[in-house]
């Protein structure tokens, strides 16, 4: 039996089942519409669109879209990315039909209307709160509003207070239909229902909407010089933001990099610079390194806090690190045992049937494919510790840094 099977319904969405043994359903509506998709007044709309599809529809009113799984005991949630917005479930085999059904209805019925939109504006504006209070979530936001400053990566997926306020049912609305196109959306599922039943189930409820097929093209962001920038918050600690552009999601050097940002920072005790900078030196509790690749472009990061007294210490020892890799290659038993660990972190992260399904959508919405573990040790094994290097080379070579002190 095929791991995935895929289908095309008439109006352009696409779908993917997987079917396995287990008493619980997940289903999901991936969306290719993200912050990056906002136009220049728009800045926070399409988290706030998100928020507002739960606000009722032509079908139901706000508190009974949010009992229809939870008194069944199943859950209904959204998040939104830069360049995505995904709607999921999870339900009792037996209420997958049901939990299709109301993922349907948000996306495509919801009236958006106005008294429950301004109350969510209050819950946004909070959540803006929370966020600003955690420096360890905002340089993120910060750093990536000014890597990739003047383009539509630029900036953050919340938006600020003042956007949130002007947002009401049109403007949601004209959002909705400018990018919630069919020809952008990818239905996934995983459960212990046949692929002839997920699909009947998908046609059912959204074979029935009409065809829409985006209009606009993404723009790639203009290459920027590097900085660094010191930013004055009255902290306890020092937060800290290093990285650089990196590869996109298409480019075929994005595993190597991969490879290496475990190696480097990865979420394993043993990551080089967890060893260096907290086991061995005991200067920072938090330390880590990661890749995000999007549509047309990546970003590579290093992030730690630390007292004020050891930043740059940290920051030596980073540099050390990061030297190291990019002058000496990787041994065959360190490369080895690099791609062991990445690949069992692989394994473990698709035990959870959730998780799974969420990735297997955004992967079929990306690359109109999906790479089965048995793919990914095949892909893993053409990398060399050359390409890691060049990698290193490459993206970290020359970094912009970004302070909160």
């Amino acid at each position: 039996m095929k791991e995935f099977h895929t289908y095309t319904l008439p109006n352009g969405i696409r779908g993917i089942h997987r079917q396995v043994k287990s008493g619980v359903a997940h289903c999901a509506l991936v969306v290719n519409a993200g912050c990056r998709d906002e136009l220049r007044d728009e800045y926070g709309l399409a988290h706030f669109t998100e928020h507002a599809i739960f606000k009722g529809t032509a079908h139901r009113k706000a508190y009974q879209v949010n009992c229809r799984l939870e008194n069944l005991g199943g859950e209904l949630n959204a998040y939104t990315t830069k360049e995505d917005t995904t709607i999921h479930a999870t339900t009792l085999r037996g209420d997958f039909a049901k939990a299709a059904e109301l993922i349907a209805d948000v996306a495509f019925n919801s009236t958006f209307p106005e008294r429950e939109l301004a109350k969510e504006r209050e819950v946004i504006v909070d959540e803006i709160n929370t966020y600003k209070d955690s420096p360890a979530d905002s340089i993120y936001d910060t750093f990536e509003e000014m890597i990739f400053q003047g383009s539509e990566l630029g900036h953050n997926i919340l938006g600020t207070k003042a956007s949130i306020a002007r947002y009401d049912t049109q403007r949601v609305r004209r959002f909705v239909d400018r990018t919630y196109t069919t020809d952008q959306m990818v239905f996934s599922s995983i459960g212990s229902m046949s692929v002839k039943s997920a699909q009947s189930i998908a046609e059912r409820y959204f074979a029935a909407y009409p065809s829409a097929s985006r209009t606009f093209r993404r723009t790639a962001p203009a290459p920027s010089p590097a900085f660094e920038k010191t930013v004055g918050k009255h902290t306890h600690q020092v937060h800290c933001v290093m990285g650089a552009r990196a590869y996109d999601i298409n480019d075929e050097r994005r595993l190597p990099l991969a490879l290496l940002v475990n190696i480097l920072g990865g979420p394993s005790a043993n990551s080089r610079l967890n060893v260096s900078l907290r086991e061995k030196n005991g200067l920072s509790y938090n330390i880590e390194a990661s890749y995000t690749p999007y549509n047309d472009c990546g970003l590579a990061a290093i992030y730690f806090s630390s007292d004020h007294s050891n930043a740059d210490h940290c920051r030596e020892l980073i540099d050390r690190e990061l030297d190291a890799l990019r002058r000496t290659k990787l041994t065959p038993r360190q490369l080895s045992m690099a791609k062991r660990q990445f690949l069992a972190q692989m394994a473990i992260s698709m035990e959870s049937n959730e998780g799974y399904m969420l990735g297997a959508g955004k992967s079929f919405l990306v690359h109109d494919d999906i790479d089965t573990m048995e793919d990914v040790y095949k892909k893993v094994a053409t990398v060399t510790a050359d390409r890691i290097a060049e990698a290193a080379e490459e993206v970290f070579s020359d970094m912009s840094t970004l302070i909160y002190k």
